[in-house]
């Protein structure tokens, strides 16, 4: 198993992959989301604006505008929690500066038998495990680069990816029963 390190060690991958950079969100929430203002903000009713100045949305653009791919596939509960709701509501931002993103119903990730974990894959090669804890706190990550786990991730992220719907349909929906 490799050692577990800081996930800001990781981060220049965001910058320097050549092709694609796919994420899987397992999570029911994330305790980074529930401490910040836009969270807690939302919980009151008021709806996150897009920031398109936040650093990450910079480099989407700037990464999609170059020809690389941001995708991600967050699997939620029916009905979904209240950090998967906030990320669905803030999901907008994220989409407008170039990255795809889908939900996933629980039953059907556990019916193709996803991983259990929160993942990061980076040109079809690198994988990158996140180590989150039972207080839905990210410990660190491992990095990956042994071709079966890989490719694990790979098929993962290709099972996901046809199942998966665009988060803005599923929102609607959400907001439409609330």
């Amino acid at each position: 198993m490799p050692p577990l390190i800081p996930f800001d060690e990781i981060t220049h991958l965001f910058s320097e992959f050549e092709h694609t950079a796919f994420r899987l969100e397992t999570r029911r929430g994330y305790a980074s989301d529930r401490q910040g203002r836009r969270f807690q903000a939302f919980m009151q009713g008021v709806m996150p604006q897009p920031e398109p100045d936040h650093p990450w949305n910079v480099n989407v653009r700037e990464r999609t505008a170059q020809g690389a791919r941001f995708s991600r596939v967050r699997i939620i509960d029916e009905p979904p929690t209240d950090g998967q709701r906030f990320l669905m509501a803030t999901a907008a931002g994220n989409v407008a500066a170039g990255e795809d993103i889908r939900v996933l119903p629980r039953s059907e990730a556990e019916r193709l038998q996803l991983p259990g974990f929160d993942l990061w894959l980076f040109d079809s090669r690198i994988l990158v495990r996140l180590d989150i804890d039972d207080t839905d706190t990210t410990l660190g990550v491992e990095v990956i680069e042994e071709p079966a786990e890989v490719l694990a991730a790979c098929r993962a992220r290709d099972a996901a990816w046809r199942c998966a719907v665009p988060t803005a349909e599923v929102w609607a929906q959400v907001r439409s029963s609330v």
